[in-house]
């Protein structure tokens, strides 16, 4: 039996539900500069993975299946029987497994800057950093993450932002960081994207390393219903840099499928 956990969540705006997945190292406020433009034409729901924010700590170490798990709950406390559903990052993949195994609870999706189709070469990537992270600590490699994950312009001309996020990180348990990004790490989507049948934006940046546009492409190409778009220059923190573009691409695409 796959256990799960009472997560912090929050509701606001009229609309068909939209339930919004956050990151790893990250907490529901990562969509704060989207959620304006969202709960005008959506009743959004954000929440806190487990162990993030303002969610229960797990005792044990937890895969995919548990973090699908929490959604259901929150879903079934919430009362909403049918919904959109967008994650970011590893949110973009609990959002499609959940898809998986709730079909009938999904109108449609938005797999925003996530992976499928990993080489060998991106894995390594992947591993190499984790394998820093456990010998010279999160802090220390967060260095490298943050040039990753933002333009150059964006550091310079929006520092503040970008250090909230980094602070956010630090202040997650590092046990917790570890064992979600070793999930985003080992989750390859390719050998079940086809069985997903909600209709699903893929969105991510052109710039984006490790969620690159070759990756999303796969999502898209091997996605029954899908809806690609790659923005110009930005990285992997579209959520906090290109706020704009994501929720102008979110509303379009979301509001074409409503509730039966």
């Amino acid at each position: 039996m796959i256990d799960s956990i009472n997560c912090n969540f929050s509701i606001e705006g009229k609309g068909d539900p939209l339930f919004l997945v956050h990151g790893i190292g990250a907490t529901k406020n990562a969509w704060q500069y989207i959620l304006p433009k969202l709960i005008k034409n959506f009743t959004v729901i954000t929440y806190d993975l487990r162990g993030h924010g303002n969610s229960p700590k797990p005792k044990n170490e937890f895969g995919l299946d548990e973090l699908v798990a929490d959604l259901e709950r929150i879903r079934q406390i919430s009362g909403f029987k049918k919904a959109h559903f967008a994650g970011h990052s590893l949110g973009g993949m609990i959002c499609p497994a959940y898809s998986r195994k709730f079909p009938n609870r999904v109108i449609s999706l938005g797999l925003l800057s996530t992976a499928a189709g990993r080489t060998k070469k991106d894995i390594l990537k992947i591993t190499n950093i984790i394998k820093a992270m456990e010998e010279n600590g999160i802090p220390e490699t967060l260095k490298v993450l943050t040039n990753r994950w933002f333009t150059n312009e964006f550091i310079k001309n929006h520092y503040d932002v970008v250090k909230q996020r980094l602070e956010e990180v630090i202040k997650t348990d590092a046990r917790i960081f570890l064992n979600v990004f070793r999930i985003y790490a080992k989750i390859e989507m390719a050998h079940w994207l086809s069985t997903v049948t909600a209709p699903s934006l893929v969105l991510t940046g052109e710039q984006d390393e490790g969620c690159n546009p070759r990756l999303n492409r796969f999502i898209a190409k091997n996605l029954k219903k899908s809806k690609l778009v790659i923005l110009p220059k930005y990285k992997h923190s579209l959520l906090l840099e290109a706020p704009n573009a994501v929720s102008k691409e979110l509303i379009s695409f979301m509001s074409k499928f409503k509730i039966k």
